[in-house]
């Protein structure tokens, strides 16, 4: 059972590790449009929109930068 535990352990501290900018931009973009919803009173649709449409973005530049690091290497 604890060798399952450490497998789950080493995995999900390895989602942060492996890409360390897309969990940085990913943060950055929550505290935002957190700030954003709470602060400047934005309406709470229109900041899941935002948090949509940026974990998108965040998500594609992640993966074409990877793309490109693969295909460098060849």
């Amino acid at each position: 059972m604890m060798n399952i535990l450490n497998i789950a352990l080493k995995e999900l501290f390895g989602m942060f590790i492996d890409d360390g900018a897309l969990a940085l931009l990913a943060l950055l973009l929550i505290a935002a449009v957190g700030s954003l919803v709470k602060f400047a009173h934005v309406d709470a649709l229109l900041g899941a929109a935002l948090l949509l449409v940026g974990c998108l973005m965040i998500l594609a530049e992640s993966l074409t930068r990877a793309a490109r690091k693969k295909f460098q290497r060849k």
